[in-house]
């Protein structure tokens, strides 16, 4: 019994392993992977400086976490197509352009959510400046 229980602690870790691989691939080889988390970054520091609510932490969390999500299996299926055939085939471009274009829907979405969170707590802030 304690074997076996060794063997699925190994398995478990090396699963955790793997997909840290992927995402480190992505975010190393993905330029935008890397945009999105250069954004990410930026409405997290900005959250941090207007002491956003916890529900607005969590919708902004959600959202870089779909976009993030969206990208990484964006790149997977690039690769997958890639790996299948060399050759341009109208399936194969079907098949990049809407999990490019998913990708597309999330950023945007993910604007649209920064808007509706951050734009309250800027607006007030530009008049106060504007009065001056």
């Amino acid at each position: 019994m304690q074997q076996r229980s060794n063997n699925q602690l190994t398995a478990l870790l090396a699963a955790f392993h793997y997909a840290f691989q992927g995402l480190w691939y992505m975010l190393r080889t993905q330029r935008n992977a890397q945009i999105h988390c250069f954004a990410a970054l930026c409405a997290i520091a900005l959250g941090l400086v207007l002491d956003l609510a916890r529900w607005e932490w969590l919708s902004l969390i959600l959202t870089i976490t779909l976009v993030l999500a969206a990208e990484g299996l964006n790149t997977a299926i690039e690769a997958v197509v890639d790996l299948a055939t060399s050759q341009i085939h109208p399936l194969a471009k079907i098949a990049k352009d809407v999990a490019a274009g998913t990708v597309l829907l999330c950023a945007m979405a993910s604007l649209l959510v920064g808007c509706l969170i951050f734009v309250p707590h800027l607006w007030p802030l530009l008049l106060g400046l504007l009065d001056r």
